[in-house]
């Protein structure tokens, strides 16, 4: 029996110009997103934080709604990509812009970092720069998108249109959640109890998520080891 033909997995593969240095490196930034989806499945696992389960339940939603627009517009990529699916809005740009966008709010108007004696959370300014810098990877994934002739200029930037409107909606809709006590209601459920869900990272930086109590008791077993020396 002959072998049966290989079929690519989409979802990973992308057409560029191995010619073209900038067209491998849009090559890559094309990953980005699924990039992105490991990140948020890992931080939701590891540090199981409300905050982050909203922002991804938002970029899904976000993701569904590109879904439905490409199929109700139904307007072709450029030329040289037809036949991969639709391409108004761009997916891509849609991603990155509800992504930064989103991050770039929650650093400079829910974030607010309490100082600890072991850890100096960012300033306003640094929170700040971080946000531009989400802001400026974005719109290269979404330049990578034109560049490597999968959208058109007008694709990409009614895809970032839509990624931040949704992120601005979305940011809008869980302050409310906030306010309202909603989300303080669900982490008091059972279920929420049950996988550890917790609200900490609007008051605490993940890098300082527990470094206190691990410092605190790094000095009670030195202490202890003198005292046992000492005892000797």
């Amino acid at each position: 029996m002959e072998d049966a033909p290989l079929a690519s997995l989409s979802l990973t593969h992308v057409h560029y110009n191995p010619a073209d240095r900038i067209s491998y490196l849009c090559a890559w930034l094309a990953l980005v997103p699924q990039g992105l989806c490991v990140v948020y499945a890992t931080l939701i696992w590891s540090n199981r934080e409300i905050e982050i389960m909203l922002m991804f339940a938002g970029q899904m939603a976000c993701e569904a709604l590109n879904w439905c627009l490409k199929r109700w517009i139904k307007e072709e990529r450029p030329r040289e990509m037809h036949g991969k699916g639709y391409g108004m809005p761009s997916s891509h740009a849609q991603f990155v812009s509800f992504f930064s966008i989103t991050l770039a709010l929650f650093l400079l108007f829910r974030h607010v970092p309490h100082p600890t004696d072991t850890h100096t959370p960012f300033t306003f300014f640094q929170r700040f720069v971080l946000s531009v810098l989400a802001l400026i990877s974005a719109a290269a994934v979404a330049v990578s998108r034109i560049y490597l002739s999968y959208h058109t200029p007008k694709q990409v930037l009614v895809g970032c249109v839509a990624g931040t409107v949704c992120a601005v909606a979305w940011f809008g809709i869980t302050t409310y959640l906030r306010r309202a006590g909603w989300v303080e209601w669900v982490l008091e459920t059972e279920l929420a109890r049950l996988f550890r869900v917790r609200d900490l990272v609007v008051q605490e930086d993940l890098v300082d998520s527990g470094w206190a109590r691990w410092v605190e008791r790094r000095k009670r077993q030195r202490t202890l080891q003198v005292q046992a020396k000492k005892d000797r």
